[in-house]
C-alpha cells in the first residue's frame, strides 16, 4: 500500500493571517510540522498542499513538494484530495498545517490500521481525557467508540450524558479527546469531498460527522501524546514553553 501525506497550508486565516510562516523558537510553524511529519517511517511521500506562494516557498526550502491549490476550496480536507488528483495513493494522511508537535510516530499509529483492515474508511486518534475542562470545553471534540474501537459519534458537547452521579473515573473511560489528524482510503475521500455537508456536521462544525453519516468506519487509535495546535497569536508563547519542556507536551500537562 502506499501512503501519502499531505500538509494543507494555506495564508488566510481569519483569527491568525501568514500562520504558517510565524516564528517558534526561530523556526517557521510549517517547518516545525514538516520536520516532525518526516519521521515517520511509513509515509511514502509527503507534500505540502497550498494556495499562497509564501508558503509554497518555505515547504520548497524544506525539501518538500508542493502542490498549488484553488483558493476557493473549503477546507484542507478538501485541498487534500485536490493535491492528490492523479497520484498514485492508497491512503491519504491529513496532517494539519498548524501542530507544530506532531510527530512521525502519531502519524504511523494513524497509518497502521489500513494494512490490518482492507475495508476500513478512515483513521483518526484519540486520548483520554483527564480533566473536567476538556470534558466540558466545546473547544474540544470528544468521541465516544464501539467494541471494535470506531467512532459511534463526535461532539464538542460532553459525551455521554449520565443519570448519575458524576464519577470522574467512569466518565473519563467512557469518552476520548479528539486529535485532528486524519487518514483516509482514497476513494472514501472522493465519496466524501463530493458530497454536501451533513446536517450533524453543520451543527457540532466537525466534518468527521459527515463520514459518519456517509456510514463510514473510522477507526479511533488510542494514544498517549498530546497534540497542540496554534490557532491565535497567544498559542506561540505556550507551544514554545512546551518545546522546551518536551516535544509533545508530555511534561506540560
Amino acid at each position: 500500500m502506499k501512503y501519502v501525506g499531505v500538509i494543507p497550508s494555506r495564508w488566510a486565516s481569519t483569527r491568525f493571517p501568514g500562520k504558517p510562516l510565524t516564528l517558534i523558537n526561530g523556526k517557521s510553524l510549517l517547518a516545525w510540522v514538516i520536520e516532525g511529519a518526516k519521521t515517520s517511517k511509513l509515509l511514502n511521500e509527503l507534500l505540502v498542499a497550498t494556495d499562497d506562494e509564501r508558503i509554497a516557498k518555505e515547504a520548497s526550502a524544506q525539501g518538500l513538494e508542493v502542490v498549488m491549490t484553488d483558493s476557493s476550496l473549503a477546507s484542507g480536507t478538501d485541498r487534500v484530495f485536490a493535491a492528490l488528483k492523479g497520484r498514485d495513493c492508497d491512503v491519504a494522511v491529513n496532517i494539519q498545517g498548524d501542530e507544530p508537535l506532531m510527530t512521525g510516530e502519531l502519524i504511523d499509529q494513524l497509518i497502521a490500521p489500513f494494512s490490518e483492515d482492507p475495508q476500513l474508511d478512515m483513521a483518526t486518534l484519540g486520548r483520554e481525557i483527564k480533566t473536567l475542562e476538556d470534558l466540558k470545553s466545546p473547544n474540544t471534540a470528544k468521541i465516544v467508540l464501539n467494541q471494535k474501537s470506531e467512532a459511534l459519534y463526535f461532539s464538542r458537547h460532553p459525551i455521554p450524558f449520565t443519570r448519575c452521579d458524576f464519577d470522574p473515573e467512569r466518565e473519563y473511560r467512557a469518552v476520548l479527546k479528539h486529535l485532528g489528524i486524519y487518514a483516509y482510503r482514497t476513494s472514501f475521500l472522493g465519496d466524501f469531498c463530493s458530497s454536501s455537508p451533513s446536517e450533524l456536521e453543520l451543527m457540532e462544525g466537525l466534518e468527521q460527522l459527515r463520514a459518519l453519516s456517509l456510514g463510514a468506519r473510522i477507526k479511533v487509535v488510542k494514544v498517549d501524546q498530546e497534540s497542540w495546535g496554534v490557532d491565535t497569536p497567544e498559542d506561540v508563547q505556550k507551544i514554545e514553553r512546551l518545546m522546551k519542556e518536551g516535544r509533545n507536551g508530555s511534561k506540560g500537562e
